[in-house]
């Protein structure tokens, strides 16, 4: 399924809340320090421990993780039942449908840039803010549709302000946290979004059930109230310092494109991300077209890449806390997805039980996959780009990853699908090359300098604020 621990020192004595529970501004222990003598977790029984491991670090990463499970929850509720909305509700036909994606997917690849250059300049925390706003009002306004028009303009706004919301989200989620725990907070995060995720797709059957169309306008306005108290609670949460600098005569809002290194770096993890376009729409669509496999495994495949999510990418996360070791989760990802691409392939071969296996083989190899390039690209996101343009290096990326989609589900489809099996190999042999470039392409991006805002003070590698709370700025 495709959406963060220690709170970093803003001013001594500050306080900020997040629903009803204070989130004291302070310097935690580190991740995996040794617990003070006589704390709760020492007096645990065992039971009670397994579950607390369940559990983010109290303060900001929890605030972060609960916020991401609720958002998730108003998500799963809509995708579900999505469909249904815009043909019986709505009366769009297929096409149309089509078409708004394809519109709303274009805007995304324009504006990704732009708006990751605007989410430098505000603040992450208030660019979050204005997406999930953004959000509220856009699902609010989708009973109102009469047109097809209507329906085009919604859907890019849509895209927009997401696109915004998560450059913001991400933004902030760097500045706020110190680098040891931004990746790790990010993984219970995403842990919590499949969780959440879940509980959607439930609500939404059950929106679905009731065959009624006050069902289906109930479950679009549910997802926007969700929407607003997401943005009401990202608003509340400890503000972070706003890294700014002035632009001198000689630089561009565009310079990132100049940063070669990053840029073929962002096309490597793009690359990467077909493991997701594989698991969601190529492995099912192989499943049911060139095996004997029953179909409700797919929802079984579905359900056990969730519960590995949900488990394991904590866990998962360990080893992605420099770009060294950010290389190595991407190497043995494509490694992974590599090896599982022939077994797709021998599943279109075999028979009963033993096609059963080989699919399911497939899934975990995937979800593994999943796992270990999530941690290495949280990396690459907060760690990476200077502390001023994250924003506009998010956006160099998301670009580039949007481009990507474009293309991944109809190449891929014709190659793994259309060529009868024989493409598997081909789809391998692109992860093998991912795997070959990997160390090559992160190492180039650990030596080059690179600039932190337009002050022209060159950083090599990751932004020099890494280990440390950013300090802010005047505003």
């Amino acid at each position: 399924m495709r959406v963060q621990g220690r709170t970093t020192i803003l001013s001594d004595g500050d306080h900020a809340r997040f629903g009803s529970a204070p989130v004291r501004m302070r310097s935690r222990r580190r991740w995996g320090s040794p617990r003070s003598p006589g704390s709760l977790t020492d007096t645990m029984d065992g039971h009670r421990f397994a579950v607390s491991r369940l559990l983010p670090p109290p303060g900001l990463p929890r605030a972060i993780a609960y916020q991401t499970a609720m958002v998730a929850v108003g998500s799963g509720t809509f995708l579900s039942g999505s469909i249904v909305f815009f043909t019986e509700v709505l009366g769009l036909t297929p096409v149309q449908i089509g078409i708004g994606f394809s519109v709303a997917g274009l805007a995304g690849v324009v504006t990704s840039l732009p708006l990751g250059t605007l989410a430098d300049r505000i603040g992450g925390q208030r660019s979050w803010t204005v997406g999930a706003l953004g959000a509220a009002v856009t699902f609010a306004a989708y009973p109102l549709v009469t047109s097809f028009a209507g329906f085009v303009v919604l859907m890019v706004v849509a895209a927009v302000t997401a696109s915004f919301a998560n450059a913001g989200r991400t933004i902030y989620t760097a500045a706020a946290l110190p680098a040891a725990d931004r990746v790790r907070t990010m993984a219970y995060a995403r842990s919590y979004l499949n969780a959440g995720f879940t509980v959607g797709t439930g609500l939404g059957a059950l929106a679905l059930a009731f065959d009624s169309t006050a069902a289906l306008v109930a479950m679009v306005l549910f997802n926007s109230a969700l929407s607003l108290l997401n943005a009401v609670l990202v608003a509340r949460l400890p503000a972070a310092p706003v890294v700014r600098h002035e632009r001198t005569a000689g630089t561009s809002r565009w310079a990132v494109l100049r940063d070669v290194p990053y840029v073929t770096s962002a096309v490597l993890l793009a690359v990467m991300m077909f493991h997701a376009v594989i698991l969601i729409e190529i492995l099912p669509l192989w499943t049911i077209t060139h095996t004997d496999a029953p179909k409700p495994l797919l929802g079984a495949m579905l359900a056990l890449n969730t519960v590995l999510v949900i488990t394991l990418q904590v866990p998962a996360s360990r080893g992605a806390d420099s770009l060294p070791g950010a290389a190595r989760l991407i190497r043995r990802g494509a490694l992974v997805t590599a090896v599982a691409c022939p077994v797709a392939a021998v599943a279109g071969r075999t028979g009963g039980g033993w096609t059963v296996v080989a699919l399911i083989g497939v899934v975990v190899l995937v979800t593994t996959t999943e796992l270990w390039f999530s941690a290495a690209l949280w990396y690459f996101q907060t760690t990476v780009p200077p502390a001023a343009e994250r924003g506009a290096y998010l956006g160099t990326a998301q670009t580039i990853n949007s481009a990507a989609d474009v293309f991944a589900p109809v190449g891929l489809t014709l190659l793994a699908v259309g060529t009868g099996g024989w493409g598997w190999w081909v789809v391998a042999a692109v992860f093998v090359g991912c795997a070959l470039a990997a160390g090559p392409v992160v190492g180039w991006v650990a030596r080059t300098p690179r600039t932190d805002g337009h002050t022209g003070a060159a950083t090599a590698g990751p932004d020099p604020d890494a280990g440390t709370a950013l300090r802010p700025v005047s505003r």
